[in-house]
């Protein structure tokens, strides 16, 4: 039986490099649905610039599942972003194509810049105390990470990186756990990124998406995961220092026995974990707030006002 609520009125799909989100809120931003499966569609990306056809079919299946879910909620054509593995494959098309299809709706492969603004969006609508005050966005993903500067009332700058979790991973950790000379090339290679940004010194550094939440979910020790328990969690960087050696000391099974980690993000935490080390370090950070609100919730948020 269809479930018709008549308050339901914006669904928002992310489609990213290691995951696909699905957000459903009513006309008061009240959360209804939010689902996270791992579709990896980045997947072999870095060194063959294309989609894995394994990671399509997975990633087709999720969106199988996300009409299914819409259709129990009354929702009609939702409001669809693809980023960084849509933006470098060449054959986006063989998965776009039969994604709209079962989607009944236009997929928008948005650039990093776009995808800067929608995460510096929905931290600033989480955040109201922030208001006034600088601080840095963080927002690593799968395949990139976006930094956003902002004094407080206004982006002072946005920029999207090609380092992430699974990409990173892929390119440099190939023992499990990794090498201490793996570790090393990690470092280096995302240093070599952050050396030409502009960021400010000393303000708090906000992190969001599936690295920054399951870095609190860790920390908290969290079995089932809570999005409004991490959401607003403050990190010392020594404390991100300690679950970073911990995490790389790990094998993969150890991470997946770990409160916290999802198992299929167990594999590329820890290139996840080193990029926001080395960005608080970068930014000399006194503290990192974790966000669950990613550019899912930033889309709703637009949404909302228009």
């Amino acid at each position: 039986m269809l479930r018709y609520d008549a308050r339901v009125n914006t669904a928002v799909i992310d489609i990213g490099t290691n995951t696909l989100l699905l957000l459903v809120v009513d006309d008061q931003l009240k959360r209804v649905v939010d689902l996270c499966r791992f579709g990896r569609l980045g997947k072999g990306l870095d060194a063959s610039g294309r989609l894995d056809p394994e990671a399509i079919a997975k990633s087709l299946e999720i969106c199988r599942e996300y009409r299914k879910v819409m259709d129990e909620h009354g929702v009609g054509a939702p409001n669809v972003i693809a980023t960084q593995a849509m933006r470098e494959a060449k054959n986006a098309a063989d998965f776009v194509g039969p994604a709209e299809e079962i989607l009944r709706a236009k997929i928008e492969v948005i650039g990093g810049t776009r995808e800067a603004e929608l995460a510096f969006t929905s931290v600033a609508r989480t955040f109201a105390d922030l208001a006034g005050r600088p601080y840095v966005v963080v927002d690593v993903g799968g395949g990139s990470t976006e930094f956003i500067v902002t004094d407080g009332t206004k982006v002072v700058s946005a920029v999207s990186v090609p380092i992430g979790a699974v990409r990173l991973t892929e390119r440099h950790l190939k023992h499990d756990p990794p090498t201490a000379g793996e570790l090393a090339e990690l470092v280096a290679d995302i240093d070599r990124y952050l050396a030409p940004l502009e960021l400010p010194h000393d303000v708090p550094l906000i992190g969001t998406a599936g690295t920054a939440t399951t870095m609190a979910a860790v920390h908290l020790g969290l079995a089932t995961y809570d999005p409004d328990a991490v959401t607003g969690l403050r990190l010392a960087p020594a404390a991100v220092e300690q679950m970073r050696a911990r995490v790389e000391a790990q094998t993969v099974a150890q991470r997946k026995a770990t409160a916290g980690i999802e198992h299929q993000r167990a594999d590329v935490i820890a290139a996840g974990i080193a990029i926001y080390a080395r960005a608080i370090r970068r930014v000399a950070a006194p503290v990192m707030i974790t966000c669950d609100r990613g550019i899912r919730w930033g889309l709703a948020f637009e949404r909302q006002t228009r």
